[in-house]
């Protein structure tokens, strides 16, 4: 599904609202076929740091590059290449999910050929297909969370950011999401997610904690809690912050 090798690379990112300094100097490096989190409380700058990679916020201070197959792309290449997945889903209650897929087709001006395959894979990877014609407003939260994935992967982004992707779904829905996720990032797609779940942190193949503003850790999460001697992210969050004194 991902047509280009892409990478994020931040330096010093800074961001403020006022008198609250929402992020402080952050620095990552994300890259292609893996997925990572970027993981703390609520108000420590999750959501900001995704919308400012997602070209919805400026950044402060610092600085973003964002590249594709080794190359800055033109605005418009860089759009096409984006997809967002806000925290809460904005879909038609009274359309179906494949009445949603056309809307999205027309959207982003996607040729009959390529929708009828992109929209047949998309529905059966998202265990959707035998509800084609069922309308959003009937879908439960599992099945309207990947609706919502569906439709904003139809134009086959190279990049993928999903700000809490899993809040407010049950277990099974929160496996299957996750199990998207990781097929996805096989094919080589950059996906980075925020998630105020620290246990999802372990399944990300690297993993940022975030708090106030400022990262605290990042790196693989085995080696992060080996480094650290903890069992857990929940315990190394604790440990990092000085809430385990």
């Amino acid at each position: 599904m991902s047509a280009a090798k892409a990478e994020i690379t931040l330096e010093g990112l800074g961001r403020s609202f006022g008198s609250v300094r929402a992020l402080d100097g952050v620095s990552l490096r994300l890259e292609s076929g893996r997925i990572h989190g970027i993981v703390g409380p609520n108000g420590a700058g999750k959501t900001t740091l995704l919308r400012i990679l997602a070209g919805l916020l400026r950044p402060g201070s610092g600085t973003l590059a964002i590249t594709l197959d080794g190359k800055t792309p033109s605005p418009e290449k860089l759009k096409a290449a984006l997809a967002y997945f806000p925290q809460e889903q904005s879909l038609y209650p009274d359309l179906s999910c494949m009445e949603h897929l056309e809307f999205f087709r027309d959207l982003y001006g996607i040729s009959a050929g390529d929708f009828k395959t992109r929209a047949a894979r998309l529905l059966e990877i998202s265990g959707l297909a035998r509800f084609s014609d069922r309308k959003a407003g009937q879908l439960s939260g599992g099945m309207y969370k990947k609706l919502g994935l569906a439709c904003v992967l139809l134009h086959s982004p190279s990049i993928l950011l999903l700000d809490e992707p899993t809040i407010g779904v049950d277990p099974i829905s929160r496996r299957e999401v996750w199990n998207l996720l990781y097929s996805f990032a096989k094919e080589g797609m950059l996906v980075a997610l925020t998630t105020s779940y620290l246990d999802e942190a372990e399944r990300c193949a690297s993993a940022a904690l975030l708090e106030s503003g400022k990262l605290l850790l990042c790196g693989e999460p085995a080696e992060l809690l080996k480094r650290a001697g903890a069992a857990s992210f929940a315990e190394l969050f604790l440990a990092s912050t000085g809430g385990g004194k």
